[in-house]
């Protein structure tokens, strides 16, 4: 063999192991990334389970107290459930409805006045429409909570009108009226943003064929928005089906208590707190979420993403 050989041989060998070196440092490497993943997401899974499983066994639990409570009841019994469902104090079951009534008719008019809204800031260019878009967003960056005494005012004073007496204080509607304000700037916004990211020539060509503005946006544009439309309808169920601070102020009767607002009563008691029938009824209560977020998902998240969209 001559020494160019050896020498080449030498070279090659050398080469693989350098290679097999960086394959088992590239290897390791990953190793520790996928293990150090796996850790985050099972902290993750933990700390989001702990509070769902703790909740089930004060539930399960017949002491009624969380005094001692363990993650296993001993003694399990579904009585909490059982209460919840036969108290003629504690309407539970009118109480969902009412949270269910006002979340909807509320997520009905703001995805019908942000479709409205968003589509016009996206398609037309008119004086004062950037001024409104930076209205829009700067009304955004107070809450409600900010202005608790003057939507209180508001109420009672409407309550006063005959014609507008179903708007005042103590009324779903008046309820209604104030979570469809809040919502308006951040979900129009957001479908803004998705309406960008649809061509225009879209509406031309519905023009061109004889479509009118309004067609256009009927026919054509909102079967492409349905991912937007869904996710603005999510988010504003969420919001007002679990709000507790704006329904305590403006409600007053308890069979016109939301489900967060009822649920207090549970443990307000000066001798007893129900917590057991308490946890019961979060448990119960949190159900129409997540079965509208598990049919909606997909439609959350494209939405979402979409509506990120710069415009």
């Amino acid at each position: 063999m001559s020494s160019t050989d050896v020498t080449e041989t030498k070279v090659s060998e050398a080469a693989r192991a350098q290679a097999s070196r960086r394959y088992r440092s590239i290897t390791a490497s990953r190793r520790i990334n996928i293990g150090f993943k796996l850790l985050v997401a099972s902290l993750a899974v933990i700390f989001s389970l702990y509070p769902i499983l703790w909740i089930i066994s004060a539930a399960l639990s017949p002491s009624n107290s969380l005094i001692n409570q363990t993650l296993i009841p001993p003694g399990a019994t579904s009585d909490n459930f059982q209460r919840l469902w036969n108290d003629p104090q504690h309407p539970f079951l009118l109480w969902m409805w009412n949270s269910v009534k006002v979340s909807s008719i509320t997520a009905l008019i703001v995805v019908t006045l942000c479709a409205f809204a968003a589509y016009s800031f996206s398609r037309f260019r008119y004086r004062g429409r950037r001024l409104g878009l930076l209205t829009i967003l700067l009304i955004q960056l107070f809450p409600n909570i900010l202005a608790i005494t003057a939507l209180f005012l508001l109420l009672q004073q409407l309550g006063n009108i005959p014609t507008l007496s179903w708007l005042g204080l103590n009324t779903h509607g008046g309820l209604i009226l104030i979570y469809s304000g809040g919502a308006l700037g951040f979900n129009t916004w957001l479908m803004k943003g998705f309406f960008d990211s649809i061509p225009k020539e879209l509406d031309e060509s519905a023009k061109i064929d004889g479509a009118s503005q309004f067609q256009a946006f009927r026919y054509v544009i909102l079967p492409l928005a349905r991912p937007i439309l869904a996710t603005m309808a999510i988010l504003s169920v969420i919001g007002t089906y679990a709000d507790f601070l704006v329904a305590r102020v403006m409600l007053r009767s308890t069979e016109n208590y939301t489900l967060a607002v009822g649920m207090t009563l549970f443990i307000r008691g000066q001798y007893e707190k129900e917590w057991g029938v308490f946890a019961a009824a979060a448990l119960v209560g949190a159900l129409p979420i997540v079965l509208i977020f598990l049919v909606l998902q997909r439609q959350l998240i494209g939405g979402l993403a979409s509506g990120a969209v710069k415009g």
